[in-house]
């Protein structure tokens, strides 16, 4: 689904990812961990090719993403979800208009009829707050409206970057509870987090594979929670 045959990432002329080799197969559930700053997020940016390895192979879906063009890029890109770390949205807008851009993006609005959006936010618990504004939201209601929006095209992959770092410890169970149904509902989940408490958290609900960044290299940093 996605394979990363020896890549290298290069960033300000410093090698930041060296001779990188993993496979994300179908319907797996992997954490991602290591220090501030190892390269976590930079590892997500190339699976979902925001960016592009400086020497190595990256195929997504059975595709070298160095050969798509940008019609090819954009439809691979929705079919791979990401929760930013820092997770945005457009002030001006209700919660519910924010969720659903994605398919204002992707040509499919008509699509995007109340019903259907009214369920995915009452399965992230924000049923309530369709016509709430950004600003108006909380850290954890902020973040499982990035979930919401990431999901809204019913992506193969879902990319998750530190979702539960603002958050307290109740709220980033729940978050953890909704990645995981994805996972069952046969979504392969990758989470880039530095919570041991999280992963260790998560050993009840999936099977999963800890990945760890050390020495600018993936580590296998346990088998099977």
């Amino acid at each position: 689904m996605i394979e990363l045959d020896h890549v290298s990432y290069t960033y300000g002329g410093g090698e930041l990812l060296s001779d990188v080799s993993l496979k994300l197969q179908p319907g797996s559930f992997h954490f991602l961990t290591g220090p501030s700053g190892a390269g976590k997020t930079t590892l997500l940016k190339l699976c979902y090719g925001a960016l592009l390895p400086t020497s190595g192979r990256l195929s997504v879906f059975d595709q070298d993403i160095a050969r798509l063009n940008r019609d090819q890029m954009a439809l691979m890109r929705r079919r791979i979800g990401v929760v930013h770390q820092d997770c945005r949205f457009l002030d001006h807008m209700t919660l519910a208009e924010n969720v659903a851009l994605p398919l204002m993006v992707s040509g499919k609005a008509e699509i995007a009829e109340q019903t259907d959006l009214s369920d995915l936010l009452n399965w992230v618990g924000l049923g309530a707050r369709l016509d709430a504004l950004p600003p108006e939201l909380s850290g954890g209601e902020r973040q499982r409206a990035a979930l919401a929006r990431a999901v809204m095209l019913s992506p193969d992959v879902v990319l998750a970057d530190e979702p539960t770092g603002n958050v307290d410890w109740e709220m980033s169970q729940r978050l953890l509870r909704l990645l995981v149904e994805l996972n069952k509902m046969g979504k392969t989940v990758l989470i880039a987090t530095h919570d041991l408490s999280l992963i260790r958290a998560a050993k009840s609900q999936v099977q999963a594979r800890v990945l760890r960044i050390s020495q600018r290299q993936i580590q296998l940093a346990g088998a099977d929670l």
